[in-house]
């Protein structure tokens, strides 16, 4: 009788090959620099297990035009990630007006209302932009910063609408708003109150939330405006340290927050350095949370990141060929060890994603997913001696940064110094020089080319309907809402902020109270000031 041997069918390649769950030296002489997965210094991963017991969220961004429009892209996602094993998560982008904290009527956001992301003014944008979704069971990740404390204070008034428990909300806020003064400026206030609004989420989360990520520490944005990757990767983990000492001055214990930080990389197209700061970057933070401040609690050294694929690398030349990009990228990203992944668009560069082009960013990552058996073993590339040693070097230098950081007093110090700005600017024009000089080949922009001028995809168009529909809409809720409760509400807002209380629960009882995006924005501004103490952006 012939025994026939069963195996999992995750450890078994196309071939017929047994591939075991994890590979270490065959002298089992482990490099505690390297260590294993899911154990300090996390080099190889957060979990013992990673991709094989479950894969990375496939956490597609979507917004734009009306909640109505994005409500129904939503729905579009879930439903074409059923089937196989996909976990699906909602990642959501708002409109230009929404991220600087300006109702969609403001002069100051006429032309720009749905057309890079969703408009939400009110807790009634709200219940339509999530309507039908279960929220409880579905994570939501929400990509605000200036505005954060606001949009998160209607989402949770819109789950208390829904008779959701908070407890049962997964989900995180990006908040993370010192990045947005090195790179993309979608700032508020001054740094100080700005870092003390972020302090605020961070502390409501740990006591009004169980499974709430307050803070997704952003080095995307710095990267998109031009850094290196050793820029994005010091100056990230940087700004989470800053967030860190705020907190513990605060008075809140490091160990009741810092389980549920987590962190947001870019993934760009030098393959292995993309690998290997993600390998840095969980090393770096684990000997931070340890030995920086004294964390007790091992889940506080754990670097949990989303990553996304590089937007800045995107073409508008052979658009087509931005798919391609777009497949190493997100391979790069789940080789180091991301726990969840957005792959772009291949027409981001030219317009808002088409439901094809949308389509095809997530098959993407279904066919990494079940295609080529990168899951099927922990940490592929550890112990080669280019990851291990190019992981060595980034570290290396990323901890120069930090230091240099650390003398000019901390980040915000740094800001008003001018450093983070000047850094990027400096990396920005060395990359563009080498571009010009040809030192740099981008395929279809300084080289091959052949068929730029052949109109390969179409286009998203945002009508101007939209903007229109989405002020009537904003004029109808305040007619019909107590405007005495309202009033009285941002009232107790302004004396919040005075009194340096936190401001999270003004700002859920503003939001059920139907005050407007733009009216809690500007009631914390009348204490707190814009930054360069005028109206502008």
């Amino acid at each position: 009788m012939t025994t026939v041997q069963k195996h999992d069918a995750d450890a078994v390649s196309l071939s017929g090959y047994i591939i075991d769950p994890l590979y270490n030296p065959k002298n089992g002489d482990i490099d505690p620099n390297v260590g294993l997965p899911g154990q300090f210094p996390y080099t190889r991963g957060v979990h013992e297990t990673m991709y094989r017991s479950r894969l990375w969220t496939m956490r597609q961004f979507a917004g734009f035009g009306s909640a109505d429009d994005t409500n129904a892209r939503f729905k579009y996602l879930l439903e074409n990630a059923k089937g196989g094993k996909t976990n699906t998560g909602l990642s959501t982008a708002f409109d230009l007006p929404t991220l600087m904290g300006r109702d969609s009527t403001d002069p100051l956001s006429a032309g720009e209302v749905g057309r890079c992301g969703v408009a939400i003014d009110t807790i009634d944008d709200m219940h339509r932009l999530y309507a039908d979704i279960p929220i409880d069971k579905v994570t939501v990740s929400q990509t605000i910063n200036g505005p954060a404390c606001v949009i998160w204070a209607m989402y949770l008034a819109m789950a208390t609408e829904r008779g959701i428990d908070w407890n049962s909300l997964g989900g995180t806020l990006q908040n993370d708003i010192l990045k947005e003064f090195h790179s993309q400026n979608e700032f508020i206030y001054p740094p100080e109150a700005s870092v003390k609004l972020v302090v605020d989420t961070i502390e409501f989360a740990t006591n009004k939330t169980k499974k709430w990520n307050s803070i997704s520490i952003s080095g995307y944005h710095i990267r998109e405006a031009g850094s290196t990757a050793t820029q994005e990767l010091a100056f990230t983990l940087r700004d989470g340290m800053e967030y860190v000492e705020a907190c513990m001055k605060r008075g809140l214990d490091v160990d009741t927050f810092a389980p549920r930080l987590s962190f947001f990389f870019n993934s760009h197209n030098e393959f292995f350095e993309e690998i290997c700061k993600l390998r840095a970057a969980r090393r770096i933070w684990a000997h931070a949370m340890r030995d920086r401040f004294s964390s007790k609690n091992e889940r506080s050294w754990l670097m949990r990141t989303h990553v996304q694929t590089a937007g800045c690398s995107l073409t508008e030349q052979q658009p087509l060929n931005n798919i391609v990009r777009v497949a190493y990228q997100a391979m790069a990203g789940v080789l180091g060890g991301c726990q969840s992944l957005h792959t772009d668009s291949m027409d981001e560069t030219l317009g808002l994603p088409t439901e094809t082009a949308v389509r095809v960013a997530l098959r993407t990552q279904q066919i990494l997913a079940h295609e080529t058996g990168v899951h099927r073993t922990v940490d592929p590339l550890a112990g080669s001696y280019f990851v291990e040693s190019l992981t060595d070097q980034m570290e290396s230098d990323a901890n120069k940064l930090i230091a240099e950081i650390d003398d000019l007093g901390g980040v915000v110090q740094g800001i008003h110094k001018g450093y983070f700005r000047r850094s990027i600017a400096e990396a920005s024009y060395r990359f563009g020089q080498e571009l010009e000089a040809g030192d740099r080949i981008i395929v279809g922009v300084n080289a091959y080319p052949d068929g730029n001028d052949d109109a390969q995809v179409n286009l998203l168009q945002i009508p101007h309907s939209v903007e229109t529909i989405q002020c009537e809409l904003l004029n109808d809720f305040l007619k019909t809402r107590d405007d005495d409760a309202a009033m009285a509400a941002l009232d107790t807002i302004r004396e919040t902020a005075r009194s340096d209380q936190n401001i999270m629960t003004s700002l859920v009882e503003a939001s059920l109270a139907r005050c407007t995006l733009g009216e809690m924005v500007q009631a914390m501004a009348d204490v707190f000031g814009r930054y360069g103490g005028g109206p502008e952006w």
